[in-house]
């Protein structure tokens, strides 16, 4: 699987904090590994996110992403649930 970052996503990233940082960086190693890991709680989204889906990073952190195809995933967002949601 092919894991890119729309710019935005890529620039909430690197504002991230080391620890959270971590998280995210293991976050996406299981995510390639195994989407569907219950720890990641790979989710559909609906109202203004529909069509995305999200995965945990851990604690209040999530990613939401686009599925482009079978092997290639576009991230849109990085940020805690208040972040993405308000």
């Amino acid at each position: 699987m092919i894991i890119t970052f729309h710019k935005s996503s890529y620039k909430q990233a690197v504002k991230l904090k080391p620890a959270q940082k971590e998280r995210l960086k293991k976050a996406l190693v299981l995510f390639q590994n195994a989407p569907n890991h219950p720890d990641l709680y790979n989710h559909p989204l609906t109202g203004e996110w529909v069509g995305h889906r999200s995965i945990a990073l851990g604690g209040d952190w999530r990613a939401h992403y686009i599925a482009k195809d079978d092997s290639v995933v576009l991230f849109v967002a990085v940020g805690t649930h208040s972040q993405l949601y308000d």
